[in-house]
């Protein structure tokens, strides 16, 4: 039994460890419950979609990544704003507000802006505290979810990774290479409207006095699905559908995503890698990162 086990901690130190912790009482976290309800999905989302563009968001896309639920990206001038004031901010400008269908019950959930800005190391927050405010303000929040036990603060998120020799965020999967950004944006159009690696297009964000763009992109094919990951790490009672979908960024004539063992492990700081109560961990995934990487090269146009 020693060899195997051996064998399995080293195979996971290969992919996810665990990362900081912090003050209770400063700790952040990526999901917000907004409320449960009942009845028909389409009813449900029809009631969500009047909350959220009354409270002045855009709806940029929505999708059904599998069966029970829903994904509704949004953005607004404050995320707009926010993503524009520091390099690579782009990732944060799509916020998600997800249902989902668990037993009877339909979770309305939405992600934290703060969290995941602070991950993605926004330099001005007041934008996002906006965003927060607007969202909390329009849908509720019964309950903030998703790092279990584990405290990440302000501090903790910008210097995130889940172990060592993992990548932080500023350590991303470059895509592919362009001569200038419109190129490189009608490159990601071309390759998501015919869907390589499996991939499509959820949203577009341009964001505002710069040469940045970023998509959302839905996967379906094989270890990289949308569908295949969520089933193996997404068990808690509450679900963290908000983590769909990734991101492709072209900034400039570059093209980048966030690589898979950060964009995945930020949405489940706590999830193990080799066992757990439900059954979700990080050993299930072992071959998501680089499939999803070599879908996304795929999509921009790049060499695998």
């Amino acid at each position: 039994m020693l060899p195997s086990l051996k064998k399995i901690c080293l195979a996971g130190a290969i992919f996810f460890t665990a990362a900081g912790t912090g003050v209770a009482a400063e700790a952040l976290k990526p999901f917000t419950l907004a409320y449960t309800t009942t009845g028909d999905m389409q009813q449900a989302a029809e009631a969500v979609k009047q909350k959220i563009t009354g409270a002045g968001f855009e709806i940029v896309g929505s999708y059904t990544p599998y069966e029970g639920a829903l994904v509704l990206a949004i953005t607004n001038d404050a995320l707009k704003k926010a993503a524009a004031s520091t390099e690579f901010g782009g990732y944060v400008a799509g916020q998600r507000v997800t249902l989902t269908q668990v037993g009877d019950e339909i979770q309305v959930s939405y992600t934290n802006p703060l969290y995941y800005g602070n991950a993605y190391r926004v330099e001005d927050d007041s934008d996002l505290q906006a965003a927060a405010a607007a969202l909390q303000t329009a849908l509720g929040d019964k309950e903030e979810f998703g790092t279990g036990n584990k405290q990440l603060t302000e501090k903790d998120l910008r210097k995130y990774h889940y172990m060592f020799g993992m990548e932080y965020f500023n350590d991303p999967s470059e895509l592919a290479e362009y001569d200038s950004h419109d190129e490189a944006v009608a490159a990601v159009e071309a390759g998501l409207a015919a869907h390589r690696g499996g991939a499509s297009k959820v949203y577009r964000i341009d964001i505002p006095g710069k040469q940045e763009t970023v998509f959302g992109v839905a996967l379906t094919e094989g270890c990289s699905g949308d569908e295949y990951i969520m089933s193996r790490v997404d068990r808690d009672q509450l679900r963290s559908t908000g983590h769909l979908p990734y991101e492709i960024l072209v900034s400039d004539g570059d093209v980048y995503a966030l690589y898979a063992r950060f964009r995945i492990a930020i949405s489940w700081p706590h999830l193990p890698m080799i066992a757990s109560e439900t059954g979700a961990t990080f050993f299930n995934i072992m071959c998501a990162p680089n499939a999803i990487e070599d879908a996304l090269i795929k999509a921009a146009g790049g060499e695998v």
